[in-house]
């Protein structure tokens, strides 16, 4: 793990294109065939439906990520609104769900191979284009952003040339084709299976343009965060409404809706309508090259949610390191362990543990969406407008209508046979991490409260363990009691851990670790300057980020008489909750006082 400064992060070209790209999924090149098979020509009204919710979330988002960028904006920002139950369910709910989409993803791109290698195993070339995202995802950040833009500029690419070309050939500049807008009325009317097809029909294609929250996350490790969070909630609107409602208005206009070509690969069948050669291969490798872009996104967006995580202390604290190059390899390879088990379970286990898989989060998606507008609904409330530089339109009225269409959605599926089980199993998963969450919570409250042992004589080596509260009164205090007689000296330790400093909360892996080590410098140097200003003896230093290991260390160089730790109360405390102090006193023969501190420390950003 580094400590050292570190410069590298996603460059603004990079972010721009993760942001384009981030909605175009494999989704919109195949799902868009049975959206129309289902719904008729309006199927463009079903896209535009469902994008203006989508605009609407992203818009909810930006105006909490703007002015407050954080690695894991949507469990933040719900965290703050709604408590801690919330982050928890966000965070969790939003990791589960990518890392199911991965394992997904290479499943689907092992099948687009086939076309062209009939006898590549499934699970052997899942588990290649796996492995593949999972070590562009560790070798560095940048190198995740430079995949990821090429990766979104050929899908952006192939939108392009499709609109382009589909618009001279609707409008009858292509070589022997006249201006021809039959298609939309002449095989069963513009409703054909009724108007409500078109309201139904935004359950479906609401999934496919999951992903551009994607680049609130990635901001928090570029150059300008607030910049970058803004200009990707301002595109998304055009990046909809051209590349999802323009593609499926030329598709249907282009294509009778109601041909077998259509629901199979519908921008296939509209390029061979066109006469355009090898259109099957072209549309394939897009394809591919779409869902290797949701593999390579869904690693990172997963690995950042747990990151995130481990910084609130509801993930195990390891996930929160970083290599040199600012990668969270723990987090990014615990991530992919998921994605290689659904790759197994789809290898073995199709019909069961693989289909219960993918249904226990088909519905997440919009539990997290719903939260994510609630939350910002609470906040813009509690805080008002006055500092916000990007708000939501017309609050509250988009706001609790956005909420209630995403209600609405969950409703729909609730009705609809077809997705019940995804609807009632994501509910299941989301019971499942509120009941994780209450018995963490009952974990750390149930821990019995241990007499500390009281020293026989006043100690004159005082060594002091703290991080959170090593400026509180409630330490000071004590420190000023042990040398009333100005006879003992201390030395002070800081552990310079992300987790403690709160740094991993505002910080991406890349410059993690230099904010931890500020942070934590300043309260060292504040806690030295205090005592020494009352003529107490004191000297110190940063410690591992690990308290027992940095306890550990200076035990052996400083020979103390007395250890005082200073935590947390019990229900805030990850120390506690992982017997910190408890293990000290069975580790070394001197006595070991805790400090309950109730004050946190404020760092200016």
């Amino acid at each position: 793990m580094g400590t050292a400064p570190l410069n590298k992060s996603l460059s603004q070209r990079q972010l721009s294109m993760i942001a384009i790209g981030g909605v175009i999924g494999a989704g919109l090149f195949v799902g868009s065939g049975v959206v129309i098979h289902d719904t008729g020509p309006g199927t463009f009204i079903t896209y535009a439906l469902a994008g203006l919710l989508i605009i609407m979330v992203m818009r909810a988002l930006a105006e909490m990520a703007v002015a407050s960028p954080s690695t894991g904006s949507f469990a933040d920002y719900s965290r703050r609104a709604l408590g801690n139950w919330a982050g928890f369910s966000v965070g969790w709910l939003y990791w589960y769900f990518w890392v199911i989409v991965v394992g997904f993803e290479a499943i689907a791109g092992a099948k687009i191979v086939q076309y062209w290698i009939p006898s590549a195993p499934t699970w052997l070339t899942a588990m290649l284009l796996l492995a593949a995202m999972t070590a562009t995802n560790l070798f560095s950040v940048s190198s995740f952003g430079e995949f990821e833009y090429w990766f979104a500029s050929i899908k952006v690419a192939a939108i392009i040339v499709f609109l382009v070309l589909g618009v001279v050939f609707v409008f009858g500049l292509w070589p022997g084709k006249s201006m021809d807008f039959s298609n939309l009325t002449s095989h069963g009317g513009f409703f054909p299976k009724g108007g409500t097809a078109i309201t139904v029909g935004v359950v479906t294609v609401i999934f496919s343009m999951v992903g551009a929250e994607i680049a609130t996350i990635a901001a928090a490790e570029s150059q300008d965060p607030e910049r970058a969070v803004s200009r990707a909630a301002n595109s998304v609107i055009a990046r909809i409404a051209l590349f999802y409602v323009g593609s499926a208005f030329l598709l249907v206009t282009i294509l009778p809706w109601n041909d077998d070509s259509v629901s199979g690969s519908p921008f296939v069948a509209a390029f061979t309508e066109m006469g355009i050669p090898a259109a099957d291969h072209i549309m394939n490798a897009v394809v591919l090259t779409a869902v290797l872009s949701c593999l390579n996104s869904g690693m990172y967006t997963g690995s950042r949610m747990l990151f995130v995580l481990a910084a609130k202390r509801e993930a195990p604290a390891q996930l929160v390191a970083v290599t040199r190059r600012g990668v969270p390899r723990n987090a990014i390879l615990a991530s992919s362990v998921i994605g290689f088990l659904c790759v197994i379970a789809a290898a073995f286990w199709e019909n069961t543990i693989f289909t219960f898989l993918l249904n226990s989060s088909g519905a997440i998606i919009l539990f997290v969406y719903l939260l994510i507008v609630v939350s910002q609904t609470v906040l813009r409330f509690r805080s008002g407008s006055a500092d916000l530089k990007v708000k939501m339109w017309f609050f509250p009225v988009l706001s609790l209508l956005t909420a209630a269409a995403i209600l609405a959605i969950l409703v729909q599926m609730g009705l609809d046979p077809a997705v019940r089980s995804q609807l009632v199993l994501s509910l299941v998963s989301w019971a499942v991490v509120v009941l994780l969450f209450l018995a963490n919570r009952w974990y750390v409250n149930r821990r019995p409260v241990t007499d500390e042992p009281v020293p026989t004589e006043r100690p004159h080596r005082v060594l002091v363990l703290a991080n959170q509260t090593v400026q509180s009164e409630e330490l000071l205090a004590e420190l000023r009691r042990i040398g009333a007689d100005n006879q003992s000296t201390y030395h002070v330790v800081v552990p310079a851990s992300p987790i403690e400093t709160g740094a991993a909360d505002t910080h991406g892996p890349v410059s993690v670790w230099q904010r931890t080590a500020e942070i934590a410098q300043q309260r060292l140097d504040h806690t030295l300057t205090t005592l020494q200003t009352e003529n107490l003896e004191a000297s110190g230093e940063l410690g591992d980020y690990r308290p027992l290991r940095a306890l550990a260390d200076a035990v052996g160089q400083f020979h103390p008489d007395q250890i005082v730790i200073s935590t947390l109360p019990p229900e805030d405390s990850v120390w506690l909750r992982f017997d910190v102090v408890d293990r000290a006193r069975a580790e070394y023969d001197v006595p070991v006082t805790n400090v309950i501190a109730r004050s946190r420390v404020e760092e200016s950003a």
